[in-house]
């Protein structure tokens, strides 16, 4: 994780590995990441991997929030 982006809590790391990889899978990107890795993704497939993980975490926050 660059420094720009680092994680306000160091444990949910791995959590956020695993959103990244599973976004990328709903996406159909899974099979480029493991050919290429991320470094040699475009901007466009790596932006579309972030903008879907931002809206997934909002889901997950909205229902959490509902289920308090």
């Amino acid at each position: 994780m660059s420094r720009r982006n680092r994680l306000i809590n160091p444990k949910a790391e791995q959590a956020m590995d695993h959103l990244k990889y599973e976004v990328a899978k709903d996406l159909g990107l899974d099979d480029d990441i493991r050919d290429r890795g991320f470094g040699e993704m475009t901007t466009r497939e790596v932006g579309k991997i972030g903008g879907n993980m931002v809206k997934k975490m909002i889901t997950i926050a909205e229902e959490q929030m509902a289920n308090r």
